[in-house]
Order: C-alpha cells, then sequence, then structure tokens
C-alpha cells in the first residue's frame, strides 16, 4: 500500500508597531517561536528576548485576536493553541519599555501538506500489495498536496508556487508555479534522499511545507510454481527445499530491479544449475523449465542472476535449493 507522510506547516509573520516618540528600536527585541510548524490545533510556545534591554523588569502583556489573555512583569513567554486550518491567529506581545512601548506581532497560520512519491520504473509482480521500492540510480516521483485554506475556499494545488530541495539543495529547474511534483534520480552512493518542499499562495500570504526522507532498497529475487492450468501460484513463494515432482516451471520474479518491464534487452538473464550455465529460452527469460528423470533423486541448487547493462548498481541474485 502506498503510504502517506502528513506534515504540517504555517507562516510567522513579525511585524512591529513601536509607540511614543522615542520608542526603543523593534528590532532590539527577538522572537522565537516553538514548533517552528505546528499542526492545526497544535500548542505553540512563543518567547522574547532581547540584546539590548532587560526583559525581566518591565511590563508584557500578551493577547490573541485582540483579547489580553496574560500579562505581567519579565513575563516572556506565553503558549497559546494554533487555529484550525484555514484560520489564523494574531498574537501580540506589548513590551512596555522605558522610552517607549513596543509591539511584537506573531501571525500564525497552520496549514496541512500530504507528501506521496512513487519510484516510477520498478518491478513488482501482479497482485503485489506493497510499494514499489527505488533501488540505486532509480528514477523517483514525489507529488506535494497541499490543504491550505483562504477563509472557506480551498487553494488549488496548480495554483500555487513551489520551491524544491533534495539533500538540502535549491532545484531552481523543479520549483514555479503550478511545479506541485518533483522528480529525480536517487544517489547510488547514499542510502536515502532528502526531498523538501514550500508551498505558497502567490500573494504570499499562505504557505505550508514539508520534507521527507527516500530510503533505497536491494532488489532480490523470489521464486514461484508457474503452473500449467492455474498460472503462476504468487500466493506463495518457494523456500529451500522445494520438491520438484516430474516436470515444473520455475517463475523468477526480481522485486524492485529496473526497468519493470522485464522483457526490456537491457535486462540479462544468467540461470545456473550446481554452478552449471543453463540458458533461458523464449521471450520470458525468468522462466526456468525443470524436469526430473526417472529414478534419479538428490538436490540441486539453482542460481538466477540478473544484470542490467545501463545501470552498474541495478544487479540482483537470487538462489534457491529444490529436492527430486
Amino acid at each position: 500500500m502506498g503510504k502517506k507522510l502528513l506534515i504540517f506547516g504555517f507562516i510567522i509573520l513579525v511585524t512591529n508597531l513601536p509607540f511614543g516618540v522615542n520608542a526603543a528600536s523593534p528590532t532590539s527585541i527577538l522572537v522565537d517561536v516553538i514548533p517552528e510548524n505546528p499542526a492545526p490545533d497544535e500548542n505553540v510556545s512563543i518567547s522574547l528576548s532581547s540584546y539590548a534591554s532587560n526583559l525581566d523588569s518591565v511590563l508584557i502583556s500578551w493577547s490573541v485576536n485582540g483579547k489580553i489573555i496574560s500579562s505581567g512583569i519579565g513575563k516572556k513567554s506565553f503558549s497559546t493553541t494554533s487555529p484550525s486550518a484555514g484560520k489564523e491567529a494574531r498574537v501580540v506581545a506589548t513590551v512596555a519599555l522605558p522610552d517607549g512601548s513596543i509591539d511584537r506581532i506573531i501571525t500564525i497560520r497552520p496549514a496541512v501538506m500530504a507528501l506521496l512519491w512513487q519510484a516510477n520504473d520498478s518491478y513488482v509482480p501482479p497482485f503485489y500489495k506493497g510499494k514499489a521500492m527505488p533501488t540505486a540510480d532509480s528514477e523517483v516521483k514525489v507529488v506535494a498536496m497541499p490543504e491550505i485554506r483562504s477563509g472557506t475556499v480551498t487553494v488549488s494545488p496548480k495554483n500555487m508556487v513551489y520551491v524544491w530541495k533534495k539533500d538540502y539543495t535549491n532545484d531552481q529547474t523543479a520549483s514555479g508555479y503550478g511545479k506541485n511534483f518533483y522528480t529525480y534520480v536517487n544517489d547510488y552512493l547514499e542510502d536515502s534522499n532528502s526531498v523538501s518542499v514550500v508551498a505558497s499562495t502567490t500573494d504570499q500570504k499562505y504557505s505550508s511545507q514539508a520534507s521527507m526522507n527516500i530510503g533505497t532498497y536491494e532488489p532480490k529475487i523470489l521464486f514461484y510454481k508457474n503452473d500449467a492450468t492455474m498460472g503462476t501460484l504468487w500466493e506463495q513463494a518457494l523456500s529451500n527445499g522445494h520438491r520438484v515432482i516430474d516436470a515444473e516451471i520455475l517463475e523468477a520474479a526480481p522485486y524492485f530491479i529496473s526497468p519493470k518491464d522485464l522483457r526490456i534487452p537491457s535486462l540479462t538473464w544468467s540461470w545456473s544449475i550446481n554452478d552449471t550455465y543453463v540458458a533461458a529460452e523464449g521471450i520470458r527469460k525468468n522462466l526456468l523449465p525443470l524436469r526430473v528423470q526417472n529414478g534419479v533423486s538428490g538436490a540441486s541448487r539453482i542460481k538466477l542472476e540478473i544484470n542490467n547493462k545501463y545501470k552498474l548498481f541495478a544487479d540482483a541474485t537470487g538462489m534457491l535449493t529444490v529436492e527430486f
């Protein structure tokens, strides 16, 4: 099943409204918000600090949407709950300094972001209920699904501006208006790649961001019985010690190998039985017919090596011991 990663983003707008003719410099008071990206209805902590003024000895008042919630000498921190998606909270911290009052305004606009990803060219067999995983040097597509509400209207993802990063580096070519998806080839030298995106409305009033790590997996080969009447028995992979009676067709399923079309000539299939090469005939190179000679019993080791002519790190190897 495909997985969906939900991450929440928001914009913090900090503005300054100094009062009084001799008001202190607004830039002398710094604002810190934790968490930086709260979800809707999540607790948010806001704190003040200053390199120029002693905030421990002055009156500080906190208001939310015009209503004073808390006030006190040296009250440099404040907690509130972020609003629901599509709404905003206007938090004002009023600092009564000796030379004038300063208002620090923090506007919180939470939003929801979902990131979905898929490996574009990764093989999985029919009826496989899991997700096709990327292997070294394979192509991955990430789709951003921001849910930003402006009042009662949900902004269309196609009408937003996206800034994409891969491994913390801006990708200007992939970024821009309406570019809600990102395609890249993963690095065969790394176990995972980090992808992040910021989606904003064209007026920059609303914004949401998300990030995720996408791992790289090793391809693996499992073997199944191909029945003449029922087809491939996908419900159960064969294990070592599988007994072959008379004649049987062995089918190999190279999970996550690239390309996902196994008929493409760039893939080479090397079958061997007890280290002796066996040629796979026909178009479907993932099939190996087996036949037991009359009066012969024992065990054999079957090995399959798959190589991609154009991708050095996309090889796969599988082995199965059969009895007869």
